[in-house]
């Protein structure tokens, strides 16, 4: 059933003709198939299981961000907070059907205006009285930025808001509690929504903030298994890490639709540039494919598609291996979102941009995401400051994550080289990690060093599955070029031997392209019309034509009115 989404009514509309709120409840209705068509169970989402996975990894996330967005909030987070306390407590059961049944919407208020990724230190308050909780937004800066909370679209809304527990005018840490938001039709009593501005060129969303004043919920609001546990916490950060368990596995999974993106767009600008053509010197046409300057962006693009695609897969198991240490496991995923969203931000524009005016139209959908990849980019953890945590317990040696031998490949000896000279820079601080050195000339180097060791580990999957060695060539080519000092000083790669390296590895894969690009399997995704003469004919067909009576004046008297 999921192989048939593509072709739904749902997914066949053109939304570049409909209105902002048109296109968000459109992608609330299409997250509500999508939840039916997967029909997850509630332990499918607590223990990320295979079924899961592939709800996440459908390609069909890559064309509506608001659906994933609003479906990785509700499936990944409330769902998966909620999921281990339901077996003692069943008095949240009726909740969690009515959310596994898209009945009910579930946001996740967990950063604040003026706190943003410091979100241990929130300040919304969850005040204990006879009956209940109050629940209070202290001021401005405490309210909840920026889950969509409006009851504009029809749909009843519940949130989990963390909220400082404050029992007997003492803090006793941050907790979880379950608030509803809206009904159908407008906000519960003290429950503040503002919609915010549209995100420029994105998939729209009733993204808001929200805020509260003095709303009672029961004591069965805190989200615990045991409701009587007051206890103010031994270790206060662990215990705020244990409250936002799930968003490590958020991290991993909100990749997963800019890999499909990858691939879309990699087939759209090749599939374009096959049969575009210029006129030659001899006056018959010529793909504009056949030029050096137009094959890199689209072979680079699909070189990154197929390694991405091959390497997220292994790194879910790994990121899911229980065995292994909790932070390793996180660590994982802060290297895949890292490689992977990075990667992406460098193909899109590139392959957007040689397809010319076409590339510029929502229509051809490359505009439209890379816009949208910006916000992945800060979900579920902003990429830089995930790379900073990790980083620096890496140098500190607080645990270390599996490198691939240097034997292996150059970017393998990239990636140890990388961390070891940060290593050794270390051990030569006086002042240690908390001195100003380390942030000055240790912490620019974190994102660079977590991308490096990313871009091993996805060569060296890429390599272990047998991917063709063109594919493997054009992808070391392409992470050569991001650190190309490093390959001349360490590898012997002088800057001309670099260019040479690239254009064999080039010239190999050009003559496989058009495999490559259908070896991606992302055809049926792919609603842009500038793929073919064909697709692009009759969608002209469906687009407005104005026409009319008007007659235009003869010129001399155009000239003589000026």
């Amino acid at each position: 059933m999921p192989k048939q989404l593509s072709r739904h009514p749902l997914f066949t509309v053109r939304t570049e003709f409909l209105s902002t709120d048109e296109r968000v409840s459109l992608s609330y209705n299409r997250a509500r198939l999508l939840m039916q068509t997967y029909n997850l169970s509630l332990n499918d989402i607590q223990v990320c299981s295979q079924r899961y996975w592939s709800m996440m990894t459908d390609p069909i996330m890559s064309l509506d961000t608001a659906m994933f967005t609003i479906l990785a909030a509700h499936v990944g987070l409330a769902l998966g907070t909620l999921s281990p306390h339901v077996k003692q407590r069943p008095d949240l059961r009726d909740l969690v059907n009515r959310l596994l049944r898209f009945e009910t919407v579930g946001i996740y208020l967990l950063s604040e205006r003026g706190h943003g990724l410091d979100a241990f230190n929130i300040e919304t308050t969850a005040t204990r009285v006879p009956g209940g909780f109050v629940i209070n937004t202290p001021r401005e800066e405490a309210s909840k930025f920026m889950p969509a909370s409006t009851p504009t679209f029809g749909i009843p809304k519940v949130a989990l808001v963390m909220a400082r527990l404050i029992v007997d005018g003492e803090d006793r840490g941050a907790r979880f509690f379950v608030v509803p938001i809206c009904n159908e039709q407008e906000m519960y009593k003290g429950v503040e929504s503002i919609r915010l501005g549209p995100r420029p060129g994105t998939s729209p969303l009733d993204f808001s903030i929200t805020r509260f004043k003095n709303v009672l919920v029961p004591h069965t609001a805190l989200v615990a298994s045991k409701l009587d546990d007051y206890s103010i916490p031994e270790f206060p950060l662990q215990a705020w890490w244990n409250e936002v368990w799930r968003i490590p596995y958020g991290t991993m999974a909100v990749t997963a639709p800019w890999i499909s993106s990858i691939k879309a767009a990699a087939y759209i600008s090749g599939k374009y540039s096959m049969h575009r053509c210029i006129t030659s010197k001899g006056n018959s046409p010529l793909p504009i494919i056949s030029f050096r300057t137009q094959q890199w962006p689209i072979i680079h693009a699909t070189a990154v598609a197929h390694v991405m695609s091959t390497w997220y897969p292994i790194a879910i198991q790994q990121t899911m291996d229980m065995s292994l240490d909790p932070r390793v496991r996180h660590g994982m995923a802060v290297i895949v979102k890292t490689t992977a969203c990075r990667h992406f931000q460098r193909c899109l524009p590139e392959v957007a941009e040689r397809c010319g005016a076409q590339g510029t139209f929502e229509h051809n959908y490359m505009a439209r995401i890379e816009n949208d990849g910006k916000g992945v980019i800060i979900a579920e953890g902003d990429v830089l400051t995930l790379c900073i945590r990790l980083f620096s317990e890496l140098v500190l040696q607080r645990y270390h994550v599996a490198i691939p031998d240097p034997s292996e490949s150059l970017l393998a000896q990239h990636a140890h080289s990388m961390l070891d000279e940060n290593l050794d820079l270390l051990r030569q601080i006086p002042d240690g990690h908390r001195g100003e050195t380390f942030n000055s000339i240790l912490l620019p180097q974190a994102e660079p060093t977590i991308e490096a060791i990313g871009q091993a580990m996805a060569y060296s999957a890429a390599l272990r599955s047998g991917l063709p060695k063109p594919i493997l060539d054009v992808y070391e080519c392409a992470v050569i070029r991001r650190d190309p000092a490093w390959y001349s000083e360490r590898a012997g790669l002088t800057r001309l031997a670099q260019r040479m390296r690239e254009d064999k590895a080039v010239t190999a894969a050009m003559p496989h392209l058009e495999r490559y690009l259908d070896d991606l399997q992302i055809e049926e995704y792919v609603s842009a019309p500038i793929v073919s003469d064909k697709a692009w004919k009759e969608y002209v067909d469906t687009m407005h034509v104005y026409v009319g009576n008007a007659v235009s004046k003869p010129i001399d008297q155009v000239q003589a009115m000026l």
